[in-house]
């Protein structure tokens, strides 16, 4: 099967006559799966995403990704938050790579570019979307695709599942980290009584930087969030977890202007000593995963190094911050 092929086969997913297929173009950015827009005869636009081979290389919890990424669109629709929608899917064993998706296009472009008001207004606005998706509940705790056994009943059960998860992949691929994994696993240990105090499994997108916020401007307008995209990292769990994303590499709790739009939106935070154990827990699961994942995606030497130099000392700041407020 070749790449028309396959995005006709999509098509026909979506309930949309093959030969409506104009124009197929690349779209930069993925970091893991393929993208692409097709356009139709009549103007039509439309995403389709493609994973990589099932023999390719990835951390334990990247398995069935697009699964994971259709049920955050389909969660986002339910409140109204700006966010691509599933046109069709692809399931069967036509498909040489697995489940294909196609979405909706989300108009809008990247954040960078903003002037301060503006980018004051944007943080605002996304802080209240970000409030609408964490009031949508899940059947359980953990990620969609089951990679770590069936959803849970208890968010202590399924995060630390993840957690080990991150760490049996720094093992397997003998990852370079800032401390050993035995120390890594101790440290984090120290603080899973915390996760007990969350109770509801919430929709958390959990790569919300900002390559994943479109932002749309039209002329003589100020500019407004477009969409959220690239979901396929989403799992039900504790909101705390999305600040990480949204303030990577920095602290949420310096960002004024997203606090103030997400608790103006019914978003309720109160950063005790409990949440701020489980937010220094969260950015050490993400960074972990920054790092475990630089050899399966076997990253040349310069974004290893900037890895290495960037990402690995938040690591270690946050294992810290663990066995301070322990």
């Amino acid at each position: 099967m070749d790449d028309w092929e396959r995005a006709r086969l999509a098509l026909v997913a979506a309930g949309l006559p093959p030969e409506s297929l104009a124009e197929r173009l690349p779209l930069a950015g993925g970091t893991y799966n393929a993208v692409e827009e097709l356009r139709l005869t009549d103007g039509t636009r439309l995403v389709l995403k493609i994973p990589p081979p099932s023999t390719t290389p990835g951390l334990a919890y990247e398995s069935e990704l697009l699964g994971a990424e259709a049920e955050f669109c389909r969660a986002a629709a339910t409140v109204g938050v700006p966010a691509p929608q599933v046109a069709g899917v692809v399931l069967d064993d036509t498909a040489p790579t697995g489940r294909l998706l196609l979405l909706t296009f989300c108009p809008g472009g990247g954040w960078d570019g903003q002037g301060p008001g503006q980018e004051a207004s944007l943080r605002r606005e996304l802080g209240g979307l970000v409030a609408r998706l964490h009031q949508v509940t899940g059947p359980g705790f953990g990620y969609p695709s089951g990679t770590f056994g069936p959803l849970t009943a208890d968010w202590r059960t399924a995060f630390t599942a993840m957690y080990d998860g991150v760490l049996a992949d720094a093992r397997r691929y003998r990852a370079w980290l800032p401390r050993s994994v035995e120390e890594v696993a101790r440290t984090a240990k120290s603080a899973y009584d915390a996760l007990d105090e969350v109770t509801v499994p919430r929709l958390v997108h959990f790569d919300l930087w900002p390559g994943n916020i479109l932002v749309e401007a039209e002329a003589g307008e100020s500019p407004r969030v477009g969409g959220l995209i690239d979901g396929e990292r989403m799992f039900w769990g504790d909101p705390v977890a999305d600040f990480v994303s949204l303030a990577l590499l920095g602290d949420i709790q310096q960002d004024a202007d997203f606090l103030r739009g997400y608790q103006a939106a019914g978003g309720e935070l109160e950063f005790t000593p409990s949440v701020r154990r489980r937010y220094a827990l969260y950015r050490s699961y993400l960074y972990l995963i920054m790092l475990v994942e630089t050899v399966p995606r076997g990253l040349d030497d310069g974004h290893v190094a900037w890895r290495r130099e960037t990402v690995a000392p938040r690591l270690t700041a946050a294992l810290d911050e663990l066995g301070d407020l322990s």
